[in-house]
């Protein structure tokens, strides 16, 4: 398959998963303000087993592709890629969010040299999918089994791992899904294609699922407070493994389905676009919770909702001024100077996930 070859249930479950993402910030920034729990909340709680679970998995599910490239050619696109956009973004959202509204710019400073090895705020996803990339591909020079890695891995998440380092626990955390992507990519675009051909039996085994994962996630134990939620159950080590992967596989299902539905292609171009939104949401959408209790709006559906669209349209625009006026791509493409030399990639990388 070329690398210019993109699967639209693969997109549409992109745009699902930043869906859940700019949801669950947007819900438990609400939260922290106003004190209450909406239903975005609950949402968010159902999606909890699988929210970023699901994103790791479909940034893996292309890897074999170039894993096997040379080095250069495959860190320019797997590495350089994302740590261009994290350098880029993380400097400016400190700059922005500590230096200019905070006034503090002797902090704004130590954040910046602390953000080269610990993954700075919602940016900590750009930064490990660059990590990931780097490890998956020294496992496959060495020959490494995919069957051990992924045993190996599995073991990390369940252990539950807590060592002061952000990025050490996050790996830890979320490598397995990662690597499950490229281990069992072929088994999940079978299993896409079936949901597609065979709606009514899909329906059937999503339904199964969601009552699974809802009496999971919401069995004794679960507790909801404006900004933190626990889950019941899905949270013991295993369980919640083996919720993930479940949930991943029917978030790439349901993704299948959708792509049946012409009206839903909103869903897939914004999946398509999932790392600018990724990248530039927190911004706009710290500004508009801020505008919209300033005007008085404090019930909180209203105001998630309106910050969420806030959050999700305002990135989507920049990236469309840009593309119209000309100037400011570098935020959204990889200039020339941003790539390897003589990595032969494309002269503009964007800022869609790597393939």
């Amino acid at each position: 398959m070329g690398e210019k070859i993109r699967h639209d249930w693969v997109d549409m479950a992109k745009g699902l998963s930043i869906f859940l993402v700019v949801t669950m910030y947007c819900a438990a920034s609400v939260g922290e303000d106003t004190g209450q729990t909406g239903f975005l909340h609950w949402t968010i709680a159902f999606a909890m087993p699988f929210r970023m679970p699901e994103f790791f998995l479909l940034s893996g599910l292309f890897l074999t592709q170039v894993i096997d490239r040379p080095w250069k050619a495959f860190a320019d696109r797997r590495v350089v890629h994302y740590a261009y956009f994290y350098a880029l973004w993380a400097l400016i959202h400190i700059l922005f969010k500590e230096a200019l509204i905070g006034r503090d710019p002797t902090g704004a400073a130590g954040s910046l040299a602390l953000a080269v090895v610990e993954p700075y705020g919602v940016l900590w996803f750009i930064y490990l999918l660059a990590v990931c990339g780097l490890v998956a591909k020294v496992l496959h020079e060495v020959k490494a089994p995919h069957w051990g890695v992924l045993a190996v891995a599995a073991i990390l998440q369940m252990a539950s791992v807590h060592t002061g380092s952000y990025l050490v626990d996050q790996f830890a955390e979320y490598f397995v899904y990662f690597y499950a992507g490229a281990v069992f990519a072929p088994r999940l675009f079978a299993l896409a294609d079936w949901a597609a051909t065979h709606v009514m039996a899909a329906l059937g085994v999503l339904l199964v699922w969601a009552v699974i994962n809802a009496a999971m996630g919401f069995s004794p134990g679960f507790r909801m407070d404006p900004v933190h939620i626990e889950m019941g159950w899905g949270a013991l080590p295993g369980i919640h493994l083996i919720l993930a992967l479940a949930g991943a596989a029917a978030i790439c299902m349901v993704a299948a389905l959708l792509t049946r539905l012409p009206f839903m292609n909103w869903l897939r171009w914004m999946g398509g676009k999932s790392l600018v939104i990724y990248v530039a949401f927190v911004l706009p959408m710290g500004i508009a919770r801020i505008v919209l209790l300033r005007l008085g709006i404090d019930e909180p559906n209203v105001l998630s909702l309106l910050t969420m669209a806030a959050a999700i349209i305002a990135p989507l625009v920049l990236w469309w001024l840009v593309q119209k006026i000309g100037f400011g791509k570098f935020l959204f493409e990889r200039p020339a100077w941003g790539h390897l030399p003589g990595s032969r990639a494309r002269p503009a990388a964007s800022a869609a996930p790597a393939e």
